[in-house]
């Protein structure tokens, strides 16, 4: 063999070797999408802006990436100031354990305390609030809030800021004790299950409320105990958008109305105003909120 054959062999065994060491590196890293801090800071806005619309008493809002350090912070003024390490804990505790923070939280109330002591062993904060963030079937991080009531929807509206969906399974049970809690939520009660194209919410409603229009979502209401009155089509007054999608106004000028009581069902198609002009209390109900996909 030639000086010229074997270099020609010896860079071929260089190239071999190339694509070799490539092959075995390809089938030992993968790439996946990243959260970024534009990204996280899009997270906390929606999350924030939901906060705000929704009246909240405050709300701190953490965003982690996936492997649960924080990117981004933020709070409403009068947060009582421990919201902020918790919102923490409620977003890296949804990215350690890949699941909503109000499964492990149902978890621990149905009776498995034994979960209790893993706080000494991995950051754990056991409470509704804190949702994974996913980007194309994958974690790239999680949104956690705290001192808002509604924590869950908040820390949703964020995940969603990001036109992404959270983890969830595709058959949920939810306890009696908590869709009972879930009424006493907030204002207006409390959400049940969310998934992409849909949301149960249990709802209350004590009088009568502000005219909403949806829209991205479709209504559809099954009334549990009480009666109302409610007015659907017609024009809202004073509207005013108080978050991408959601429409707010004092009362609905014309329309129809709609007498609903115990066992009937209203449906509102997305982009259709509607208002809550009298109710009897105690009123209670259920709302899918079915994505429309616009």
């Amino acid at each position: 063999m030639n000086s010229k054959d074997r270099l020609t062999t010896h860079a071929g065994l260089i190239a071999l070797s190339a694509l070799l060491a490539q092959a075995a590196h390809g089938a030992d890293v993968e790439s996946h999408p990243t959260l970024t801090l534009e990204g996280a800071r899009h997270v906390a806005a929606a999350a924030l802006d939901y906060a705000r619309a929704h009246g909240a008493p405050g709300a701190a809002v953490a965003v982690v990436d996936d492997g649960g350090h924080p990117i981004y912070l933020a709070r409403l003024d009068g947060t009582f100031s421990a919201g902020a390490e918790i919102s923490i804990g409620k977003a890296r505790t949804a990215v350690m354990f890949k699941r909503p923070t109000h499964d492990i939280e149902d978890v621990i109330n149905k009776g498995r305390t034994a979960m209790l002591p893993v706080a000494a062993v991995t950051s754990f904060t056991p409470l509704q609030g804190g949702v994974p963030i996913v980007v194309g079937g994958q974690i790239v991080g999680g949104g956690g809030a705290s001192n808002a009531q509604q924590d869950e929807e908040v820390a949703m509206a964020g995940a969603h800021g990001l036109e992404s969906t959270p983890v969830t399974q595709s058959v949920q049970v939810v306890p009696a004790d908590a869709v009972s809690r879930a009424f006493q939520e907030g204002k207006t009660g409390g959400t049940l299950v969310t998934t992409p194209g849909f949301r149960v919410n249990a709802s209350r409603r004590d009088g009568p409320g502000e005219a909403e229009v949806h829209t991205r979502d479709t209504d559809i209401i099954y009334v549990l105990q009480g009666s109302a009155t409610v007015v659907t089509g017609g024009q809202v007054i004073g509207a005013h958008e108080v978050s991408p999608g959601e429409i707010r106004g004092s009362a609905v000028e014309g329309g129809d109305r709609h007498q609903i009581s115990v066992g009937d069902v209203l449906t509102i198609g997305s982009g259709v105003p509607h208002w809550f002009q009298s109710v009897t209390p105690p009123f209670r109900y259920y709302v899918i909120k079915a994505n429309s996909g616009s």
